[in-house]
């Protein structure tokens, strides 16, 4: 952890602040929550549970206090709604924009959705955020961004054509920023994520993530399917390191904002090698597998090859990222098992 993060957290406790997470009840907004709560600070959520679930506050609730529990105020709603998000951004000083629809392969068969929700829901809060003069927004932005550019690492000055609509709303997303900042003075900060994963990830649905879909595989003794052949690379990303450059991002000087930082660890790894990690890791809870991979086709609209280059997140941020792959994996590996407990043994369709 980095000496800035610390500073940044002991500041936050001394002097709370008044922080807005749209996705809320999502994989990252929950895990955003848990930890500004456990910070003293007030946090309002907004989520209309499309793909967040509730569960995930009843976890967090049995973890803490009842004096930090309430510093939370929920709002059950649709960013859509331009009224809701003016509503919400009342009081706040910081805004964490974390509400969209994520999955590559459903963006290309629901295009409507993905701009109304990804898009039009943005600049909702963009709006919202900006009329009632919210000190930052930080909002989620992804390395899909890059699409059909080659170079690696992927630094933040280049990216390529958008491979699925998905990475078209979220370039979308990254224009209207840069315009707000330019004709409003509005600050924001964009954090392009590279594969995050870690507890309250979705291990269940035909589009989960690539680690939570696997660990369910290997779990359930299902089969477990490869799209490519196994060589394709990503940036895995612990949980813990998003949430350190989100407060980072939020609470970074204004010379620091109307930016965009790559947030990953800076090191990749092949689909096999990832099997090999996962596989290790359940082995060191009591839990082998002898399944083979079944390769398939490789997906319209993925990257075939992604690196991160973090030097500007860590040069301007402060970012260090604190939990590698490996160590990340092992520390989520427990609630994946919970998760995947009470899961039937069915093959997918």
């Amino acid at each position: 952890m980095s000496r800035l993060f610390q500073d940044v957290q002991q500041e936050l406790i001394s002097n709370p602040k008044v922080w807005l997470i749209t996705g809320v009840a999502g994989f990252i907004g929950s895990n955003l929550l848990e930890f500004l709560l456990n910070l003293n600070q007030r946090v309002i959520g907004v989520d209309n549970f499309k793909t967040g679930k509730s569960q995930h506050f009843e976890e967090i609730r049995s973890r803490l206090t009842a004096t930090k529990w309430h510093n939370f105020t929920f709002y059950q709603g649709d960013i859509r709604s331009l009224d809701l998000c003016r509503d919400v951004c009342l009081g706040v000083d910081y805004v964490l924009h974390h509400a969209a629809l994520c999955s590559v392969p459903d963006s290309m068969r629901d295009l409507m959705a993905y701009h109304s929700v990804n898009v039009t829901g943005f600049l909702n809060m963009l709006l919202a955020a900006r009329d009632h003069a919210v000190s930052s927004f930080t909002y989620a932005a992804t390395s899909a961004v890059y699409g059909d550019h080659h170079v690696l690492p992927f630094g933040e000055e280049k990216t390529g054509k958008p491979l699925s609509m998905y990475a078209a709303t979220k370039c979308v997303n990254e224009m209207y920023a840069d315009f707000f900042a330019r004709t409003y003075g509005f600050k924001t900060i964009g954090l392009r994520y590279f594969n995050v994963f870690g507890q309250r990830q979705s291990v269940d649905g035909a589009y989960s993530a690539v680690i939570p879909q696997w660990i369910s595989a290997l779990l359930q003794g299902n089969t477990l399917y490869v799209y490519g052949d196994g060589e394709t690379t990503r940036d895995f990303c612990p949980i813990d390191n998003v949430i350190q450059a989100n407060i980072l991002a939020a609470t970074a000087p204004d010379d620091k904002k109307n930016e965009i930082y790559n947030i990953a660890t800076g090191v990749n790894m092949s689909l096999n090698q990832l099997l090999n990690v996962l596989r290790q890791a359940l082995e060191k809870q009591d839990i082998p597998y002898s399944g083979v991979p079944v390769y398939c086709d490789f997906r319209t609209g993925d990257i075939k090859y992604s690196a991160a280059d973090i030097s500007k997140a860590i040069r301007m941020l402060g970012y260090q990222p604190s939990i590698g792959i490996r160590e990340g994996i092992d520390k989520a590996m427990p609630w994946y098992i919970k998760q995947n407990k009470d899961m039937k043994h069915v093959e997918p369709a």
